[in-house]
């Protein structure tokens, strides 16, 4: 029988077929007496007592366990604003890495709607039926309201993993390459090209950890105060960082002597500027599939080079992070996730290179079996120490 399906015989779409996931039920029922544990009558005794006393849900329900990785396909990978239904497949993909990375059963959700009080509002609405929301590809700056929003009315964990993925493995990759050339974050000077929602959270976990010198550049240059075209969350970052130093400027200006440039723009860099940088520069390019400057051209001019591309050394990729980062709230029973506990899973990916550090291996792999495991306890702890944790 010839296959009639669109693209039958493409291994990717035949992978995508009926969709990468299903529900699988962990109860057996095969029989009247299983029948009426799982269903009525049985399941009413559980259900008054979860009535009576809301933290049983914690042992007698999967809600615990379970994330609604929530997009409205604004912002889907580098594709943009390709809408809901066509974000699915990415969405899915996400539930299935929260699985395999980290034991997390997630839920995809796309919405049809791109207000942000409509977001907020379905989400708050359904928020009793999942233990944390992870929002994903939802256009900046709209990610970020929606994000403080939901943090403000929930009390379970919310994470854009656009935002703090994103920063959290780039930072693990920094230390490690800062340990490498012998800098310290305080004396490091490093520019962002990138003021959407992954160059805001790379920003503002650089700060935290003391990096003092840092120059964040959208499309019209350095992002300064003087700048009447700011919006609120660009004016706020700019009070943090160019009007703390001075830099103003394009590209060019800013990384003449530069010690680190991090790419999140989906831009491009030319090799003369980058032959500008500091001695033993630092080049973080991560835009996909297209980093802003080839590594082959990047290496000629720095010592350590990363990407977001899996067939280069050093990825930097948020699979290492969001699984483990759920895994280790929901083991903590977190109320949220804090700057601390992102932190600790930098430092906990940071670790696992230890004195294997190189060049080309300043980051573990997605396939380290060490990273799910490792992030997930550091995140537990600090929560502990944060005292957000509930057990």
């Amino acid at each position: 029988m010839t296959d009639t399906r669109p693209f039958a015989g493409d291994p990717v779409f035949d992978l995508h077929v009926g969709g990468k996931m299903a529900i699988v039920a962990t109860a057996s029922v095969n029989d009247r007496e299983a029948l009426s544990k799982a269903y009525t009558p049985g399941v009413a005794r559980v259900c008054t007592a979860i009535a009576e006393a809301p933290e049983l849900a914690e042992t007698y329900t999967w809600i615990p366990n379970t994330v609604a990785v929530v997009t409205d396909g604004t912002a889907v990978l580098g594709l943009g604003d390709i809408g809901p239904t066509a974000a699915m497949p990415v969405m899915e993909g996400k539930a299935v890495l929260f699985k395999e990375f980290g034991g997390v059963d997630a839920i995809p959700i796309c919405l049809d709607t791109t207000d942000v009080d409509e977001i907020v509002a379905t989400v708050a609405a359904m928020a009793p039926s999942f233990g944390g929301i992870n929002l994903e590809d939802i256009s900046a700056p709209r990610c970020f309201e929606i994000e403080d929003r939901l943090k403000e009315r929930l009390d379970i964990p919310v994470f854009h993993d656009d935002q703090h993925g994103t920063a959290v493995v780039t930072l693990a990759a920094l230390e490690n390459a800062l340990r490498l050339t012998g800098r310290s974050p305080g004396s490091t000077r490093v520019v962002i090209s990138g003021a959407g929602a992954a160059g805001v959270a790379v920003a503002k976990i650089l700060l935290e950890y003391g990096v003092q010198d840092l120059a964040v550049l959208d499309r019209k240059g350095v992002l300064h105060g003087s700048r009447e075209d700011l919006t609120p969350s660009k004016r706020a970052l700019a009070a943090l960082t160019a009007d703390r130093t001075g830099r103003r400027g394009d590209l060019a200006a800013v990384m003449a002597g530069a010690d680190v440039y991090i790419g999140v723009s989906g831009g491009s860099v030319e090799p003369a500027i980058v032959a500008s940088m500091a001695s033993d520069a630092i080049i973080f390019a991560m835009a996909n599939p297209d980093p802003e400057i080839h590594p082959d051209l990047a290496h000629q001019h720095a010592r350590v080079v990363a990407t977001g591309r899996s067939d280069f050394p050093n990825q930097i990729n948020n699979v290492l992070a969001f699984p483990g980062i759920f895994r280790g709230a929901f083991d903590a029973r977190a109320s949220a996730i804090t700057e601390g506990m992102k932190l600790a899973a930098a430092r906990a990916l940071a670790d696992l290179v230890g004195d294997a550090l190189t060049e080309d291996y300043i980051i573990p792999a997605p396939f380290d079996p060490r990273v799910g495991p490792a992030v997930a306890a550091a995140v537990a702890d600090a929560a502990r120490r944060d005292g957000v944790a509930r057990r």
